[in-house]
């Protein structure tokens, strides 16, 4: 199997990743704690919020997975969220997309803090 692509600087938008840093930074916690229960990609998509957060993580993957993330943020987006069983399919795309990219750069310790993180949310 390939590598994934690695990311190169000249197709990050700094701005972009500004913008959907501070999207993410509020909307990221309030619509998981709403949604946990119905996110079959949850682990995941915590991960990757803590790779995404991680200063040793390569700018351009935390660029990857922000844009993933504030996808999954925004309040309207391709197929809306409320829509049984397909509301989460084109969140679930982007997440895995992105995932998939920077696999390599989502440590154990990313997924230690998400499954903690998790743990909180079902306390």
């Amino acid at each position: 199997m390939a590598e994934p692509l690695e990311p190169t600087p000249d197709i990050v938008d700094e701005k972009k990743f500004t913008r959907d840093q501070a999207r993410v930074e509020t909307g990221f916690w309030p619509k998981i704690r709403r949604l946990a229960r119905k996110l079959p990609f949850l682990s995941d998509l915590v991960a990757a919020y803590y790779c995404a957060l991680d200063p040793k993580s390569p700018f351009q993957v935390r660029a990857v997975l922000m844009g993933a993330l504030a996808y999954f943020v925004l309040p309207v987006d391709l197929v809306p969220d409320f829509i049984a069983l397909f509301g989460f399919a084109d969140d679930a795309t982007v997440l895995y997309g992105a995932v998939k990219t920077v696999a390599r750069y989502i440590t154990p310790e990313h997924r230690a803090k998400a499954a903690a993180a998790i743990a909180k949310l079902d306390s």
